[in-house]
Parts: structure tokens; sequence; C-alpha cells
């Protein structure tokens, strides 16, 4: 990746690991840029020949989805920017206009690549093993036959041409829609008139042939079609094109009474956002695509030309296809070794937790048999009065919705925060929280300002010897789809301090009034900035040679943060951070950050999970371990509400120490960043993957513990 102090004249020369700093813009590596590096990190796992076929195919999907996605929201938010005059700078020194320009070069060369990979490499890989993805003109009579009859009975019930003209205007074009635009003659009275036609977006975008061998883009199907659609006209040109829209979720909250009326009024008007980004084939009608920049009012600058086809994000439907030899080794999650049972039992989740806190590692560790298992048996244990849980991100049938459904209705009092504002997740969730209000749970959708980011569930039980207060506090989202995905961490405890904690927060969260001290939780907004930087300057000021931080988190964005980690590694400190997607921290710089180094790792999981580490941070020679919700980023430390745990069981932490020692011994999934803001892939030694080894170390205590539970059996 290109070096930001390259992409713009005006801030000076790239640093070097020998070079002092120059200039303040120096010292950071753009927002923006990085998280393209990010998306190049994730390219660069659909180029690599060790990595199955359909695997690699996932990778292009993930990488047009989350490009989609940075148009949508970041690039737009520059675009609005642009457009108002402002000439305010980034910390690294680029104006809006700067940026935008930097980040059209880059996505200019992404996109060649993913191109070159997807028509060069992975198509043509893919079809030497069977799964062939053809055009029309190379299919046969039985297959177009096939194709015309799916045609008539599936695609065409559902398509709607759309003329311009006098008494039709240009049609709106709704976000990420893929679309054919049709110029059509009248052969008696020759006018011509365009027309566009909607590719529907509930279909598969690659229609796959019955014998699961080949698939056919679906607007070339339709294409071959379009006399149906225009019976009479001659079809004289078509062309495939796809509109990206501001998608960014804009709320008035100091003016909405009704927070869900309100996120509700602002996703209808989503769809009208402003256009941001022109996707089109090469070879192009100069005439239509004339037409399309000026409807959507669009510049050059906005438009992507490529080979074709648009929006491999369609590539999922491929790698559903039933060809486990093309895709990675089966993953089956197992139970957590402390909450593994016999069959005909059932884990007495609550006595496991009072014999000591349980930490759970996703998806190495079971989401279903540890945090789905623990709101179930919440909800149906009689003992059970209250639950109250905070929901971010869920799924589509989410067991842990239902599981507070079942609760209320069993008479028990439950609470939850729904955070509606939660980005493209805000459909999904208005409708959770009408379904739990209707079943009496108490539902709060947030407060005015914030995000509520946090990771938290906490559940009050009635026992011999009085109340107690079970929780979990994790990195992730309550969704047990996504855990089977993203790499995660939790921690279930009846930590009394953490119990009271997380009741503060809470009553602070669904009533009316200002956080107060916690006893042992981070939480922001509050004091988990100002702890962090004490934390951090803590280990700045420790014994020499025993300042130690290790970090682990999504993105790494604060310039606070930041400039705190640059002053501990002038004091002598050594730092190493893993930074999976941003990172604005520009390492190995002389006399700024020679002793901090950053490596990121990505590959089969999305790592997700947030880790600090302090090697003083209780007292000397002391450490502090910290897991939670929030990364290094202004809108977690001031306008998210978060939570961050201490972890403090020696065995646990242990836990967390392996982990950390696994990423930062990757040599196959991992990359490092240099002082000019390149990321460089670190060269393979020993072989170190860390998803495999990770996912080794948790079959290896699950056997362990099971063959401890089986001796003991055969004990008694």
């Amino acid at each position: 990746m290109a070096s930001v102090l390259d992409e713009t004249s005006d801030t000076g020369q790239a640093d070097s690991s020998d070079t002092p700093v120059q200039s303040e813009q120096q010292r950071f590596i753009n927002r923006e840029l990085s998280w393209l590096g990010f998306g190049e990190r994730v390219l660069a796992r659909a180029e690599a020949d060790d990595v199955p076929l359909l695997e690699r195919a996932k990778f292009l999907a993930i990488f047009s989805q989350g490009l989609d996605e940075f148009f949508q929201v970041r690039v737009a938010g520059l675009k609005d920017q642009a457009a108002a005059g402002l000439q305010g700078v980034t910390p690294d020194g680029l104006t809006p206009l700067q940026q935008l320009s930097a980040i059209r070069s880059r996505v200019t060369e992404l996109l060649e690549r993913q191109s070159r990979v997807f028509l060069d490499q992975v198509a043509p890989g893919l079809g030497q093993v069977g799964i062939h993805l053809s055009d029309w003109d190379e299919l046969d009579d039985d297959d177009r036959k096939e194709l015309v009859e799916r045609f008539e009975s599936q695609i065409f019930p559902v398509l709607t041409p759309l003329a311009v003209d006098p008494g039709h205007p240009f049609p709106y074009i709704s976000n990420l829609s893929l679309n054919l635009a049709v110029m059509v003659r009248d052969p008696d009275t020759g006018e011509r008139r365009f027309a566009r036609v909607k590719v529907p977006s509930l279909l598969p975008r690659f229609v796959v042939m019955p014998d699961g061998e080949r698939y056919v883009p679906l607007e070339q199907v339709i294409a071959e079609h379009l006399d149906a659609l225009f019976p009479g006209m001659v079809i004289e040109s078509h062309h495939p094109f796809r509109v990206t829209r501001n998608a960014d979720l804009t709320l008035e909250e100091d003016e909405a009474d009704d927070l869900l009326a309100a996120v509700e009024v602002e996703l209808r008007r989503r769809r009208f956002g402003r256009a941001v980004r022109l996707d089109v084939v090469e070879g192009i009608d100069g005439e239509i695509l004339d037409l399309l920049t000026h409807e959507l009012q669009l510049s050059d600058d906005d438009v992507y030309v490529g080979p074709g086809p648009l929006d491999l994000g369609g590539l999922w439907a491929v790698w559903e296809l039933p060809r486990p030899d093309l895709k990675d080794e089966a993953f089956t999650s197992v139970t957590q070794a402390r909450l593994a049972r016999p069959e005909e039992d059932q884990v007495d989740m609550f006595a496991v937790i009072r014999a000591g806190d349980i930490l759970v590692h996703h998806p190495y560790d079971s989401f279903t048999t540890s945090v789905v298992a623990f709101v179930d048996q919440a909800a149906a244990d009689p003992d059970v009065l209250a639950i109250k849980q905070t929901l971010y991100r869920t799924s589509a049938d989410s067991p842990v919705v239902r599981a507070l459904i079942r609760a209320a209705e069993a008479g028990k009092q439950v609470a939850a925060l729904v955070e509606l504002k939660a980005r493209f997740d805000e459909q999904a969730n208005v409708a959770w929280a009408r379904a739990l209000e209707k079943a009496g749970v108490h539902v709060v959708y947030g407060l005015v300002g914030l995000k509520t980011h946090t990771k938290t569930c906490l559940v009050v039980r009635q026992e011999h010897d009085g109340v107690r207060r079970y929780c979990h506090v994790g990195t992730g989202n309550y969704n047990e789809k996504t855990a089977r995905l993203y790499e995660d961490l939790g921690v279930l405890t009846c930590d009394p301090d953490i119990g009271a904690d997380l009741s503060q927060l809470f009553n602070y969260l669904t009533g009316y009034g200002r956080q107060e001290q916690f006893r042992k939780l981070l939480v922001a907004p509050g004091p988990l900035r100002p702890r962090l930087a004490q934390l951090i300057a803590g280990e700045g000021e420790a014994e020499s040679g025993t300042g130690r931080i290790i970090m682990k988190m999504n993105s790494l964005v604060d310039v606070d943060m930041i400039d705190a980690l640059y002053a501990a590694s002038q004091a002598g400190v050594e730092i190493d951070l893993v930074v999976r997607g941003i990172c604005c921290l520009r390492p190995g710089v002389a006399g700024l950050s020679e002793h901090i180094r950053v490596r990121s790792i990505v590959g089969r999981f999305l790592e997700h999970s947030r880790i600090f580490y302090f090697a003083n941070g209780v007292g000397p020679g002391r450490p502090a371990w910290y897991i939670g919700s929030a990364d290094l980023m202004p809108r977690n430390l001031d306008r998210r509400v978060e939570a961050v745990m201490p972890v403090e069981d020696p065995d646990l932490q242990g836990r967390l120490q392996q982990v950390l020692d696994v990423n930062l011994a990757d040599d196959v999934l991992a990359w490092e960043l240099g002082p000019d803001g390149e990321w460089t892939k670190v060269d393979r030694g020993k072989g170190v993957n860390t998803h495999v080894e990770l996912r080794r170390l948790a079959g290896s205590r699950a056997k362990r513990r099971e063959t401890e539970a089986s001796g003991s059996a055969r004990g008694g």
C-alpha cells in the first residue's frame, strides 16, 4: 500500500526507521487509507494460492461488500464535507478533497487487482475443477433452454422495465442495486429511448445451473430476454451498472421524542441518499454513461469502470455450492472445558460460575453451549428474578432474544437495551424491539447522542444465602451466527463488584441520571479513556526495562491514545499492537515510536476481540489484564457506551497470554506495519497459523477435561 505521504504533495517525505519525524502530520496515517489497507489484506487472501478456491471467492465477496460500506459511509461523509466547503484537515494533514483524491487512486488500483484475481485466477481455477463461469454465448442449446424456462417462471414475473420519456422521468436507482441500462428504438418512427431494468436483488446474483458445475451472471440471462420486456422494439444496446448511495443514518435525536419512530423514518429516507459512486463495465456506450452521470449528479471521478462482472459480493452464491473439497476443512466449536458434561446431564451454569470465572473464546469455544446456554438457563430457572441485556447486532432467529421473550412470559423482570442505531442492522433491531415489547420485555432504545455498544448481560438470582448477580461481559455481539465466524472473548462471572457495576450501568441505560464511580468496570463515556491513559503512562513511569504493553483491537484511531503510546515508547516501553483493521499510529519511527510494533491477523475468522495488557498495571511487576467492547477510536471512547472489565483470575490471565503469544508468533496470517504506512506479509518461518493453533489448543483443553472427567467417574 502506498504511504499517505506518497498520496499528497504537501506533507513532506515518508518516514523511515532512522529518520526523525519532520512534522506533526507525519505522526499519523490517514484513517480512510488505512481502512483501504485492510481491504487490501482481505484481497490478498483471495490471491493466496494456499487458500481453497471457494474460500478465495468468499474473500472476493467480503472485499466487495466491505468496499460498498466504505463508500456508503466514509466516502459519502467526505463528499458531504467537500460539498459544504469544509477545509479542516485530519491529523495527518489532509483536507476532504485531498482524501477523496487519494481514495480514488487507491480504490482504482484495488478494483483492478480484484478483477485480475477473479478473471485470471479464481474463475479459471474453478473451471478446472468443474465449476465454470459461463457467458450466454458459451452455453449449448440444452443450457439455454433451461435458462429460458427459468427466466419465464422465476425472473420475468418480477422484472419492471422503466422507460425515460416526457411522461416517464428518470427513475430512482436504489442503493447497491444492479441494473441494465438499455437503449431501445422504435422501428417505425426511429425514436430512441433509454430504459432501465433492475436486476432483482432477492434472486441469486449468479444463476447456478442444475448440474451445479456452471454459473451465469443473472444480468446476462435478463439481457438475452430484453425483447420480452420491450416487445416490438429494437434493442440497440444494453450495459450493466450499479449505484452506491449515502446510507449513513443521520438522526436529529435531540428533536426526536420517539427514537423508534425516528429510526423508522430515517430508514425510509436512507433509500433516497445522494449517489456517491457509479460502477460500470468496460465498453459502455458513451451516450448512456453521460446520461447516467448527469441524472445521478455524479462527476467523472465518481465513475469506476471495470471488466465485470459487477458486484462480486454475489460470489457468496457460488461459495454456497456443496463442494467441501474446495472449502476450508469443516470446523466444529468445542464446549468450553468447564462446561463440558455427560450427555445425559445438563450442566448447572450457575454452580460452575460460582466455582470460578469462566473465559470463553469463540469460535473455538462454542457460543451455543456457553453464552446461549447461560441465557437459556436463566430464562427457565424459577429462582432467577431478572435478566438485563444489551443487544447490538443479533441474528434473524436469535436464540438469545427468544430466551428473553420466554423469560418475560414466565413473569421475570426482563430489560433489553436494543441499539436501534447499529449501522445496517437497524431494520432487524426495530423488528426485534417490537417483538420484545409485545412479550412484555422492558425495551430501551439507547441514549440520546450515544450508541450502546457494550456486550453485557446481567442475571439476578435468588439463592439460599441471598440475591446473587451473574454476569457475562464480552467483546462480541449476542449473535450465534457471527459467533462462528468472528473471534471474540467473554467472561462469565459472579464477582460481586462486577455485578454491582453492571446493575449501575443498566440503571444508567434504562433510567435517568449520570454515571457514578464504578468499582471495576471501565465504562465509556467516563472512566475508560482516563484510566487507559493512566495505564499507558504508568508503564512509562515503571522501573527501567520493565514497561510492557500489549493491545489487541479492531482499530486504533484516537489521537490522544496514539500520542500516549508514542510517549510510552519514548520512555522505553516495549509495545506490541495487534490491530485487525485501521491503524493511524506510525510504528518504528526513530525518536517517536521505535519501540512499537504493529501487526494484523487476517484469515479464516474475523479477529474481533479486544485485549489490553499492562505489565505494571496493578503495581510494580503486577500485570493488569482487560477485555471488553471498546476499540481505541474517538467514537468508542466518547460517543458510545462501552464496558471493559479486568480479568483477575490467574488461570484466565494465562489463557489471554496464550492468545496474545499465538498472535505475536503467527507467520502465516500476519502482516506488519512499517513506518512508511505500508503493510508487508510476515515471512513464513515456523508456520504458526493463529486460527489453526488456537483451535488446536481449545480441542486439547476439551479433551483433557473429558479425560479427567472419565477418570473421576471410573474412580468413583
